[in-house]
């Protein structure tokens, strides 16, 4: 039994990791998320977080093992850029919808500026009825194509900054947003749109980060493509060990304490190489004695505990 589960081990180990994808306009995440899945002999495959079909920027899709991370990058910080349009307002919130209502903009750029820096700091937010936030068993804009229009409770998100607002021709106005998991900027230009009194909708956005993953370190789907042609997609895959955090201290652990690592159990630190380096409190990536990640372990009074299971 432990042969094969090391088998096993060792090919995920092979093809785990993630995958910085620059999704351009015109894909879903879940093409994005087929095309990658195809490319690994459909192993597991996941991304992290949705970016609607004409939005485009970071789109990280994690492989093997490191799908059970999906979670974890989705929660992290995120970093878009955006462009509002002032004066129109739409049933999607962007660029996508029927036109709902125009209005002259008689906003001066210092007001426009105020309102958007009034956004900042800790808020609620609704979602949008054209969203993938699930009510009663259904997905939100499921409900809107019907027709639907349901009541949804404010949710909690943080906007970190806004920064770089920049304004263009056609009441156009451009600007970046740090923010928490969850902010829908959509959202965010509409909320501005009323409170300057003349609507607005989102006509254009860019994911620039998620987390650790940047624009600037991303690869499209077709240079994705071409690295698969070329036989060396081991050249895009991000291992693990990279993403889970810099902070975190690594040991394998003793041979009779691998039954414990593939049970998820605790693990006192005795059975640990380099206990002597390892404190309360440390994060630690523990490996199988063969070598193979098996998860992140947080270490208190003596043990490791699991946080998040590779194995």
């Amino acid at each position: 039994m432990e042969k094969i589960k090391n088998e096993f081990n060792n090919t995920e180990d092979n093809l785990s990791g993630i995958v910085n994808i620059y999704k351009e306009k015109g894909y879903t995440s879940h093409d994005v998320v087929n095309i990658v899945r195809r490319a690994f002999n459909r192993i597991k495959t996941g991304h992290t977080g949705t970016l609607d079909p004409q939005a485009e920027g970071v789109l990280p899709v994690c492989i093997g093992k490191a799908t059970k991370l999906c979670d974890t990058i989705a929660a992290d910080i995120k970093e878009y850029r955006a462009e509002m349009t002032l004066g129109i307002t739409t049933d999607t919130e962007d660029h996508t919808g029927e036109i709902l209502e125009k209005k002259d903009v008689a906003c001066s750029e210092n007001e426009i500026k105020e309102a958007i820096l009034s956004f900042v700091g800790e808020t609620e937010q609704i979602p949008p009825m054209y969203s993938a936030v699930k009510h009663s068993g259904r997905k939100l804009y499921e409900l809107a194509r019907d027709g639907k229009e349901v009541e949804r409770k404010p949710r909690s998100i943080i906007i970190h900054n806004i920064t770089d607002i920049e304004f263009a021709e056609n009441n156009k106005v451009r600007f970046t947003v740090l923010c928490s998991k969850g902010t829908y900027i959509r959202t965010l230009c509409k909320d501005i749109g009323e409170k300057l009194g003349c609507g607005a909708h989102m006509s254009a956005l860019v994911r620039t980060r998620s987390g650790r993953f940047h624009a600037e370190n991303s690869i499209t789907v077709e240079q994705f493509k071409a690295y698969m042609d070329e036989g060396a997609l081991d050249k895009v895959i991000i291992p693990i060990e990279s993403v889970i955090g810099d902070d975190c201290k690594t040991s394998k652990v003793a041979p009779k304490a691998n039954k414990y690592l593939y049970n998820g159990n605790k693990i006192n630190i005795g059975f640990l190489f380099n206990k002597a380096n390892i404190e309360n409190g440390d994060k630690v990536l523990l490996y199988d004695k063969e070598g193979h990640l098996a998860g992140l372990y947080r270490v208190s009074d003596g043990f490791a505990y699991p946080d998040i299971m590779l194995c």
